[in-house]
């Protein structure tokens, strides 16, 4: 409850304990500040400042599963849990705030470092979802959906993630976050291991060019099952081929995946915040450019999805944090305010259809988790 993570070896303490107990001699040379530990924002940092700055930020800090995010700092209980000596963790600061400055010979002058934050978390930013009911996905290798819900954390009933979203000037704003291991991966399926394609965007034609009779749904559990079920040992299955399934049904299948696991998310969000999940869906990654999947996306969970003009909202996340905090860029309300729509996508599937189709993706995965 103290860090709003589930216990998983997805998070950091017990791959950092393994190692501590692993390694004669480590835990104490921790204990002397020998042995320091940090995310990777941290190790950048040490490499850009020379070793000078240990820090992190409040929302990557959150991902440890040792950082207490109602109290704003690191657990002693957990670290006493795990026998993970404190003095080994970074200092935890604002997501805008004073990183140190990069040395002076890697880029031929030192570089103020102003703006830290979590992939997921600055694309939350960049996204502009500053208001609580606001919701964005990403779309990469997996996805990642946040819903803000202001500065209450929500603790899941449903198995999701209780995040800080971003912290600025001591504030934390909090999320509820749902967390797909393969999205865009199972594109990168049907290229490198099926080979039915060459490049992902020839999945769009192919997918709406399939046979509308046939049924087929993957489940692309290849590294477990993410939220909300939460099942690391559970492998992907296919069902319902038939002699004529082909390349096709099987890029259609693909794709609509990514739709069905997004709605499990959003309804997980939905029941732990009734009041705030439920509106539009704010999209980015790089497939969100496609239109056959962000049309089905908007159509199996019965709501707009808005796809930005700038689709790499981590990257622009992070930059407003520095420029922000160097005096450079808007504030909050005025950054908001900028954030331009490059296209909506409106639900056009029938009700029924969308209960049927949902019925049958969770059926499918009920029958994997189950093998």
């Amino acid at each position: 409850a103290k860090t709003g993570l589930l216990f998983d070896p997805y998070f950091s303490s017990t791959k950092l304990k393994w190692i501590l107990d692993k390694i004669d001699g480590s835990r104490e040379r921790a204990r002397k500040g020998e042995i320091l530990f940090g995310t990777v924002d941290t190790y950048i940092i040490w490499k850009l400042t020379g070793g000078a700055v240990h820090t992190t930020d409040a929302t990557n800090a959150c991902r440890t599963m040792l950082y207490d995010i109602d109290k704003g700092r690191w657990s002693t209980t957990i670290c006493k849990m795990f026998d993970i000596p404190m003095e080994m963790l970074p200092e935890v600061k604002d997501s805008a705030a004073d990183f140190g400055v990069t040395r002076a010979d890697l880029f031929g002058r030192e570089i103020p470092i102003l703006g830290v934050a979590g992939d997921q978390q600055a694309a939350t930013v960049g996204q502009a979802c500053f208001k609580p009911g606001m919701m964005k996905s990403t779309y990469g290798t997996g996805c990642f959906a946040l819903l803000n819900t202001g500065d209450t954390p929500v603790r899941s009933q449903n198995r999701l993630l209780t995040t800080v979203a971003y912290q600025l000037d001591g504030k934390r704003t909090y999320a509820l976050e749902g967390s797909i291991f393969i999205a865009g991966a199972v594109v990168q399926w049907l290229r490198d291991g099926l080979q039915i394609i060459r490049d992902a965007a020839e999945t769009g034609p192919m997918a709406k060019g399939a046979d509308d009779t046939q049924s087929v749904v993957l489940v692309p559990a290849f590294t477990g099952l993410g939220a909300p079920y939460w099942k690391p040992d559970c492998r992907g299955a296919i069902y319902g081929l038939t002699r004529n399934s082909g390349p096709k049904e099987f890029a259609r299948a693909a794709l609509e995946s990514v739709g069905f696991q997004t709605r499990d998310l959003l309804e997980a969000m939905t029941a732990d915040s009734p009041g705030e999940a439920g509106g539009v869906l704010r999209v980015d990654g790089g497939m969100s450019v496609s239109d056959w999947t962000m049309q089905f996306l908007s159509d199996i969970i019965g709501a707009p999805v808005d796809r930005p003009e700038v689709k790499e909202t981590t990257a622009l996340g992070a930059a407003w944090l520095a420029g922000m905090k160097a005096g450079i860029y808007p504030d909050q309300d005025a950054f908001a305010e900028n954030w331009r729509l490059e296209k909506r996508f409106e639900p056009n599937m029938a009700e029924d259809d969308r209960n049927a189709r949902y019925a049958r993706w969770k059926r499918a995965v009920d029958a994997t988790i189950s093998v």
